[in-house]
């Protein structure tokens, strides 16, 4: 692998858990279009740093696609269908997220997966994601599908309990992270971004967490 991940670009699947994959590759090839599709939304609906319910300020910037969209502030964590600073609802789900969710979720033989959210995350160098659970979704049942692009990352996967010890699962440039059935609530984060560069992104790591919310 070069320094930002890439392998030969043939997929490979790294099982971390009953029911959770890594696997390497599946859109390096759609990164351009992807990117693309990313700017596309976030034309429509910028990105933003949220505020945690105890009036925290996020430092990884976000931002929502599809049907329902995810949200922070004073009021706690929850999904909504309108964007609050433009009042307006979301942007519609570009079709290639949709396509890649559901070919990853199948990759690991959960079929027939529809995402109706995408959050949009954007990392620079030095901000992380603590570890936590996916827990504002209705139903359970349906997997998270996490996308990579841009500078690399050092995924943690932990537990079904905080203190349980955590994986350390390196990213690269188009890489996909898929967990649902018995390990769809377990705790997971990012540790701190390297500085770096990436030729398609700069100096930011974007991530696309595709989900069933509704």
């Amino acid at each position: 692998m070069d320094l930002f991940g890439r392998g030969d670009d043939v997929v490979r699947r790294e099982d971390l858990a009953p029911g959770a994959a890594v696997l390497r590759n599946l859109v390096t090839a759609r990164a351009p279009a992807l990117l693309a599709a990313i700017d596309g939304v976030l034309q429509q609906a910028p990105l933003r740093n949220m505020v945690t319910p105890g009036g925290l300020t996020m430092s990884v910037r976000m931002s929502n696609c599809g049907a329902l969209g995810w949200l922070s502030d004073r009021r706690g964590y929850r999904y909504g269908a309108v964007d609050p600073l433009s009042g307006q609802p979301w942007p519609d789900m570009p079709v290639l997220f949709r396509e890649l969710a559901a070919e990853a979720a199948d990759r690991i033989g959960i079929v027939d997966f529809v995402p109706d959210a995408c959050l949009i995350n954007c990392y620079e160098p030095g901000m992380k994601l603590s570890l936590h659970q996916d827990r504002d979704e209705r139903d359970f049942n349906a997997p998270i599908v996490s996308v990579s692009l841009g500078l690399p990352a050092v995924f943690l996967f932990g537990g079904e309990s905080r203190s349980d010890p955590a994986r350390r699962v390196p990213l690269g440039h188009g890489d996909v992270v898929v967990w649902g059935g018995p390990s769809r609530l377990r705790f997971h984060g990012v540790l701190p971004i390297k500085e770096g560069v990436h030729p398609m992104t700069g100096r930011f790591r974007y991530n696309l967490t595709l989900r069933k919310a509704g």
